[in-house]
């Protein structure tokens, strides 16, 4: 949609700065998310991930925003649902983005970082408070009201077309318990209590339609 283009435009000079090398990896990025193939890994999950990025960057002051907001930007590049290495692959190209933009070595390293902790979607207690902001945006869906988090849910199992429902149901139930087993689904130094909840409401709902009602998986 063109107002996202715009809005991400403009979110990617505030952050990654104006350039003819800047002008052109915003267009790499952006053909990246409009490949064919997503669904809800799209352009439309950047805008979404940058604003939680801002909203939690500004009630956690301390954290270097133009990092978050370049592994926003980055985190989810190279999405290829059939292979295990996307964030690592998104991380290098990042990095190799960032030093083409005048990053330092260390700047660039970190960024790559924060975007390889969105594999598990889990930080450590010890974590930098940046990386926690970019896995509780790229988690907010899950936080989301009910039509959205289902519209998300309908998308991703539409990038996952090559995948029988039997082997879908069994890998997306034992994502769903993992992330509900956790203590905290988002990072606990955000505090984002109403998100947990409705988070742990969303994903219990979807583990119990995708099994007929048995949330266990047994019916």
């Amino acid at each position: 949609m063109a107002g996202d283009d715009l809005e991400l435009r403009v979110a990617w000079q505030r952050h990654l700065g104006r350039s003819s090398a800047a002008d052109r990896w915003f267009d790499v990025v952006v053909a990246h998310h409009r490949e064919p193939h997503r669904r809800y890994h799209t352009l439309r999950h950047v805008v979404w991930v940058l604003r939680h990025i801002g909203e939690l960057a500004a009630e956690h002051p301390g954290c270097d925003v133009d990092a978050v907001a370049a592994a926003g930007f980055f985190h989810d590049v190279v999405y290829e649902p059939t292979h295990t290495d996307n964030e690592a692959a998104s991380a290098r190209l990042a990095e190799r983005a960032l030093r083409e933009l005048g990053w330092s070595a260390d700047a660039a390293g970190h960024v790559a970082q924060m975007i390889e902790a969105t594999a598990g979607h889990q930080v450590d207690a010890g974590a930098d408070l940046g990386t926690a902001i970019l896995v509780a945006a790229d988690l907010g869906v899950l936080a989301a009201e009910p039509a959205k988090y289902a519209d998300y849910a309908r998308n991703v199992r539409h990038e996952y077309h090559h995948v029988d429902d039997h082997a879908w149901a069994s890998g997306r139930g034992s994502f769903l318990r993992s992330m509900l087993e956790r203590s905290h689904i988002f990072p606990s130094v955000l505090g984002l209590t109403s998100w947990e909840q409705r988070a742990r409401a969303n994903l219990t709902d979807e583990l119990a339609a995708l099994f007929g009602g048995s949330p266990t998986g047994n019916a």
